[in-house]
């Protein structure tokens, strides 16, 4: 999987669009997030999702995001073999994680970090990968805000086993300084490099992608 490469891997997340995917691929992302979330502005349903992801899944990592889904979302993504990671953003237990690990799957927790005490629940999680995103009550991440990015490296010094994703507020303009900061396996953007919810600007998926590799050497 993407977080399991040596660099700073890449994620850009909230695809919507074929001939986008393919382009940010081209681009060189190691992961694509889709968004199977009805609430999110990036919402893509799954029935349109399963037309073109399959014929991307040898050529980059594919990620479901998700909110508190129901069994049948979750079956159907399974069994369609749209993705490779299940990226669940919502009040999912360790017990819910755990059960999909069971099934064979691969699973990121998105944890909002608030102080150092909420990065205490990321001990109580089974996978190996959780992702950071800024606090936002009532909101499940996409809001482009940042978080201090000590508590990133508080966290890493607290789960050394764990692989950390840093999200939230990330952009062209600050991804070297995030990424020099906190040396996270890997980044997450979404809000950070579009002109509008889920379309991406291609200029700026370009300039963060560059940045971010600048910044890991």
């Amino acid at each position: 999987m993407f977080t399991d490469q040596k660099n700073v891997a890449v994620k850009i997340c909230g695809i919507t669009q074929e001939q986008q995917a393919r382009d940010i691929i081209s681009l060189g992302a190691d992961a694509l997030g889709i968004n199977f979330w009805p609430k999110s502005k990036r919402y893509l349903p799954i029935d349109q999702a399963a037309v073109w992801l399959p014929s991307m899944r040898d050529q980059t990592t594919l990620v479901a995001v998700m909110v508190n889904p129901d069994a049948t979302t979750i079956d159907t993504i399974i069994d369609q073999h749209l993705v490779h990671i299940l990226q669940l953003h919502g009040d999912e237990s360790p017990e819910d994680v755990s059960a999909l690990q069971e099934r064979g799957c691969h699973v990121i927790k998105a944890l909002q970090v608030r102080d150092r005490d909420s990065l205490s629940q990321i001990g109580r999680y089974p996978c190996e990968t959780i992702l950071l995103d800024a606090y936002n009550p009532g909101l499940y991440g996409g809001a482009g805000e940042t978080f201090p990015w000590d508590l990133a490296v508080i966290a890493q010094d607290m789960f050394p086993d764990k692989r950390l994703i840093l999200s939230g507020g990330l952009t062209p303009l600050n991804i070297a300084e995030a990424i020099r900061a906190t040396h996270p396996a890997a980044v997450d953007v979404a809000s950070g490099v579009e002109s509008a919810p889920g379309i991406k600007d291609l200029a700026l998926v370009r300039e963060f992608i560059e940045q971010a590799r600048l910044s890991a050497h």
